[in-house]
């Protein structure tokens, strides 16, 4: 179990209220107009956004993890390799469709938080999007199923990912429903219940 700022030790109930507080938080960033503010494709704006989300959950809320952290077989970037990882994605190149795509799917891998990383990287990954071709993910025309297999099929091969969001791409930027549907969480089956962690 998680340690949390709400006292709460039920997995079930806490996975309610993060989604229900981050996405309470999500609509605050995004009507404060802060976000357009930030630098788009850097770790800092990254945490920043995980910050945001997490502040009244976990007190790790914008920190980089201090725990390996695999899911089902794979993986993530170890944490003795992690800042290195987090400072290569910077520099990925963010001019085309398919860079953007690249660098969202080595975040991915990377996984800086604890907990919350999908969220905070959808919201990270639209902001892209946004500044450098003008168009946001549609969330709610991908099938959950789809992308989770496309997500896990990534670090080998990302075509069915490029795939999946570039027919869900929309120039509404400014719709706010749009905007919210990428932290739905229970949508995309996400929570630290289902990651394995090592402490260190």
């Amino acid at each position: 179990m998680i340690e949390n700022k709400l006292g709460i030790t039920d997995v079930v109930e806490l996975a309610r209220e993060e989604e229900r507080i981050s996405k309470l938080k999500a609509v605050q960033l995004f009507e404060s107009g802060n976000l357009d503010t930030w630098e788009a494709g850097t770790y800092e704006t990254l945490a920043k956004i995980h910050q945001h989300l997490f502040e009244d959950i976990y007190e790790f809320a914008g920190k980089m993890r201090k725990v390996n952290i695999a899911k089902g077989n794979f993986r993530f970037v170890p944490l003795l390799y992690l800042e290195s990882a987090l400072k290569n994605v910077e520099n990925i190149p963010q001019s085309t469709f398919d860079e953007i795509i690249e660098k969202y799917v080595e975040m991915n891998i990377a996984h800086p938080f604890r907990e919350g990383n999908g969220r905070s990287t959808r919201i990270w990954l639209d902001l892209i999007l946004k500044k450098e071709l003008q168009v946001v993910v549609d969330w709610s025309k991908i099938d959950k199923q789809d992308y989770l297999l496309a997500m896990e099929r990534s670090p080998i091969k990302d075509v069915e990912i490029k795939y999946l969001l570039k027919q869900a791409l929309t120039d509404k930027i400014e719709d706010r429903e749009i905007f919210i549907k990428g932290i739905d969480a229970s949508y995309f089956y996400e929570g630290y219940h289902l990651y394995k962690t090592e402490e260190l």
